[in-house]
């Protein structure tokens, strides 16, 4: 009895933490289509809709629809290369990044624009939810109705993507169904366009040009952040399943989001004259209308939560070695959103978007360049993603130049300074030039910057199996039991640690790093 009460202990604890700041072990995988379940979660999101329907109205509807296929096929391309290594190594892409160009320390810069994205986005859904309410009951202050969904999605955050996995499940149905009826709804209404949504164009514009440049613009802010929160869910798919399930978790999410939903936006949007779905999902259904895009907001809301505090967690790890645990790091993001809220910060979040829009895709290019031309081709560099402190150095030039310089070109460019054309191509542009000076650097200095030297030895016979038949070590100094890639020789405790306890060490000033002759555990 005791033993399974501690089994179940340790599999909540699990939950809880999901392998925040270390590699998900075998065991702990899932069945692709409910990692691509949770990953629909996002895909389902109104900001979707919303772009086409944005890109429709003011550039014409087939600029839209080209936008949109771009994005299919850029965010599919990325979204696949990053789930296929996430699910590889079990990382996502804030530990990913350690060992892909950037360094122990270098990977912090990534991880904090990552967590003020989705801290943002945590705020804009949070609002658009606490206004829809709004509407229909006054008498609740809106202050009231932002904490109130604000944290609203905390509990739902609670025990990791397992739990989120059932929450979009079970949602799903219901998303479904209120979709059907807006369309349906819609589709039986007379309206001044609606034979001509495909071919709609506003006066003054044309099919391609700067209209098409502008429309690539306004998209590639979000192809960036699609391709790259794949990871938080593609490192769960199980071995067996690897092939469909990155497939499946780095594809059908993009194709969702950005051609099915686009093209709804499109739809949807020259009917009504509107971009805000919002407006005419309410205006179909009236108070279903505003149930579904609560609704929708929830789904997409408990994601960038769980995301936000995944970078959060590893941002302090690195900076400050606090790491308190995922579920901290959850409260905080949801509080930290709130106070956006409040302070009306989203009044100024177009800047910010537009940054993030070019760094976002600046870091998935050099990581998709750094994997695949770098270490696979140009064979420099280690092709084991090593995401652990005692083996990286602190910065690694190839990843932390290539997007300071590709961030400040594209946001100079996004920035309209140049003209329009080159501020629609900013994050492509952004995104290409990473890619090349990171390759540059990489061959200038010959791979060298990736790993510490450390002698190695072999750990397999300081281990024991798991009940999930898995050899593990146990950790000197948390006590907790870790597979092989997550465990390494402390020269300052000379004890055997795991990967987080290392990150979290604030006392040794890295000295297994000054030490080539020190013993140590790797897998």
């Amino acid at each position: 009895m005791a033993e399974m009460i501690k089994v179940k202990q340790d599999q909540k604890s699990e939950q809880k933490e999901d392998y925040a700041l270390q590699r998900v072990p075998k065991h702990w995988r899932m069945s692709w289509p409910s990692i691509t379940n949770v990953a629909i979660g996002v895909a389902t999101a109104l900001v979707f809709m919303q772009m086409g329907s944005l890109m429709a109205i003011q550039f014409g509807s087939l600029n839209a629809l080209i936008a949109e296929i771009y994005a299919t096929v850029v965010a599919g391309f990325l979204g696949i290369t990053i789930a296929y290594f996430a699910a590889k190594n079990g990382l996502n892409v804030n530990l990913m990044s350690r060992g892909a160009g950037f360094g122990f320390i270098g990977a912090s810069i990534t991880s904090f624009i990552y967590a003020i994205n989705f801290i943002m986005y945590s705020a804009i859904e949070g609002s658009i939810m606490a206004l829809a309410v709004y509407e229909y009951v006054k008498v609740v202050p809106v202050w009231a109705l932002m904490v109130f969904f604000g944290l609203a999605v905390v509990p739902l955050n609670w025990y990791g993507v397992k739990q989120l996995d059932t929450f979009q499940k079970y949602s799903l149905p219901v998303y479904l169904v209120l979709l059907g009826t807006g369309i349906y709804l819609t589709a039986t209404r007379n309206f001044d366009n609606a034979y001509q949504w495909m071919t709609f164009l506003p006066q003054g514009q044309e099919v391609g040009g700067i209209g098409l440049v502008t429309c690539i613009g306004i998209i590639n802010g979000l192809v960036g952040i699609m391709a790259l929160l794949i990871s938080d869910y593609a490192r769960f798919i199980k071995p067996e399943q690897f092939k469909i399930g990155v497939f499946a978790v780095g594809f059908i999410p993009q194709l969702i989001c950005f051609f099915l939903s686009g093209l709804l936006g499109i739809w949807f949007g020259v009917r009504y004259m509107t971009d805000n779905p919002g407006v005419y999902f309410v205006t179909a259904m009236g108070a279903w209308g505003a149930l579904f895009a609560i609704l929708t907001q929830l789904r997409i809301n408990v994601t960038n939560l769980y995301s936000g505090s995944m970078s959060l967690a590893n941002f302090f790890a690195r900076i400050f070695h606090f790491t308190p645990g995922r579920v901290f790091w959850v409260v905080a993001t949801a509080v930290i959103a709130i106070v956006c809220m409040l302070a009306g910060a989203l009044d100024y979040i177009g800047p910010l978007l537009t940054f993030q829009g070019v760094f976002l895709f600046a870091w998935a290019s050099i990581l998709v360049t750094d994997l695949i031309i770098i270490k696979k081709w140009l064979k420099l560099g280690q092709l084991h993603i090593e995401h652990r402190r005692g083996f990286l150095p602190e910065w690694n030039p190839v990843g932390v130049i290539s997007i300071i310089i590709a961030s400040i070109v594209g946001t100079m460019l996004a920035s309209g300074t140049f003209g329009p054309m080159l501020a629609g191509l900013a994050a492509l542009i952004a995104g290409l030039l990473a890619s090349i000076i990171s390759i540059v650097i990489a061959i200038t200095t010959k791979g060298k910057t990736y790993l510490t030297f450390r002698r190695q030895h072999n750990i397999d016979a300081s281990g024991h199996v798991n009940m999930y038949n898995e050899n593990v070590h146990s950790c000197g100094n948390c006590g907790g039991e870790f597979i092989n890639e997550d465990m390494l020789h402390c020269p300052f405790s000379q004890k055997d640690i795991c990967s987080q306890c290392c990150a979290a060490e604030s006392e040794c000033h890295a000295v297994c790093k000054k030490e080539e002759s020190s013993t140590e555990i790797t897998a």
